[in-house]
């Protein structure tokens, strides 16, 4: 019998301790140290060896992938789904977690064994959403338990190729007496799971509730076991979901895949630059389209700025969609180096569509935006710009200028105001291309 001995694990950070303490030691917290048991190990005990294998023959089949039957869903995966590969899926409540691999596995279940494992929901529940999202002639499998070690002797039984947990925090453990949910329980969990994944080749989807921070429940830890994360954004107010990979060992990170909930499910957006443009006011004054660079791909959006008089004696500055401290330093660039007086102004920027930009290329088109809003007149029609400003007013380049060019040049815009390091050597298509080097310049040639 393997020996275990008393230590205290933080709910807040997942911190040991070898004692209680009314305050966690690591994040200051009260009241979170809890009881657990660890495994502690013999001296005496000798491991069994470990199995090699060579690479090359493993290697042979490292680039076999399944396929979701979503291409967005694919790309944010890095191609698709690697086999022994644990991805872990977040969001709010009701945000479609559930709804979307459900879908996955419904289409996966025509050529792999799946098995859906739920602990949030009863057969007849999964079945009734089955139904309404027309999988309900799907060959997956289903099950409705919490005992994490059950689920994965049925799926060792079963042969499953994918397996699906929704979700981790109600999965519980025979070796951790903690509740589910919690800190030690989570851990146990995840690293039960992984060990699983890659000893069997089996790939495995685990859905987990973010807390108000926006962030998995439970220590970062358990984002650093698993091999992809995932994260649903969206704006309630829109019919659009964006899936968000911020860790991918299988492709690249920052990767984003649209989609729209209908009745019958989602459906993939194959074109996102096209939902984030408005037409109708392109043309408008406070209104710029930039070439934001989202994972491998561009993706054209429309940045929007209202400059208002402020009536409180106190300017505000609300950014949506972008960094608010950077706001309050392209106005201090603009009021340097572009002449342009907003210290008792309320400005206003936003990103259609509820898309959040964390790139400096959209710093050129949000000044470029207020600047039209302040002056109420448009800037050049069909009109794209990206490029970072500095504190000294100029233009830097950034990373794949030719590739977002192009893009806009297949979306039917005329003229790009980018940095003078990112105009091509040979023109792209029939897109006039203006290169510039500072503040001053850009504004010069956008109006």
């Amino acid at each position: 019998m393997v020996k275990t001995r008393k230590a205290y694990v933080c709910e807040s950070c997942g911190a040991h301790s070898v004692k209680w303490a009314g305050q966690c030691p690591e994040c200051l917290s009260w009241n979170t140290l809890v009881e657990t048991t660890v495994p502690q190990s013999s001296a005496t005990a000798a491991a069994p060896a470990a199995e090699s294998a060579r690479l090359s023959v493993v290697g042979q089949e490292a680039d076999h992938r399944y396929r979701s039957g979503f291409g967005e869903f694919d790309r944010v995966l890095g191609g698709g789904l690697v086999p022994g590969s644990v991805v872990l899926i977040g969001g709010d409540p009701g945000v479609g977690k559930s709804t979307l691999l459900q879908q996955v596995s419904a289409i996966m279940s025509g050529e792999l064994d799946v098995c859906y494992a739920s602990g949030e929901e009863s057969l007849r529940q999964v079945a009734q959403r089955a139904n309404r999202l027309q999988a309900s002639e799907s060959n997956m499998s289903l099950v409705a338990d919490t005992s994490l070690d059950r689920i994965i002797a049925l799926a060792l039984a079963e042969k499953t190729d994918v397996l699906v947990i929704d979700s981790i925090q109600t999965m519980e453990s025979s070796s951790s007496p903690s509740a589910p949910g919690s800190v030690s329980q989570l851990r146990d969990c995840v690293g039960k799971i992984v060990q699983f994944a890659k000893q069997n080749e089996i790939s495995v989807f685990v859905i987990g509730h973010v807390t108000k921070e926006g962030t998995i429940a439970g220590p970062r830890l358990v984002e650093h076991m698993v091999d992809t994360v995932l994260y649903f954004e969206n704006d309630p107010a829109s019919r659009y979901s964006m899936i968000r990979s911020v860790k991918n060992r299988f492709g690249a990170s920052g990767e984003m895949g649209v989609f729209a909930m209908t009745e019958e499910g989602f459906k993939e957006v194959k074109n996102p630059s096209a939902i984030f443009l408005s037409r109708d006011t392109l043309s408008g004054p406070g209104s710029v389209v930039s070439v934001a660079w989202e994972g491998s791909r561009p993706l054209l959006v429309e940045i929007q700025a209202l400059v208002a008089d402020g009536n409180s004696g106190y300017a505000k500055r609300l950014a949506q969609g972008v960094d608010q401290n950077r706001l309050a330093l392209l106005l201090a660039v603009l009021l340097k180096h572009g002449d342009t007086e907003l210290g008792a102004d309320d400005v206003f920027v936003n990103v259609v569509g509820g898309l959040k930009i964390n790139e400096t290329a959209v710093d050129l088109p949000s000044v470029m935006a207020i600047v039209s809003s302040f002056r109420d007149r448009a800037c050049r029609e069909r009109l794209i710009s990206f490029g970072e400003l500095g504190l000294a007013g100029e233009v830097r380049p950034v990373r794949f200028g030719a590739e977002r060019i192009a893009a806009a040049g297949k979306q039917g815009f005329a003229t790009a105001i980018v940095p003078a390091a990112n105009v091509p050597k040979k023109k792209s298509g029939s897109i006039d291309v203006i290169g510039v080097r500072s503040l001053a310049e850009a504004l010069d040639a956008a109006f």
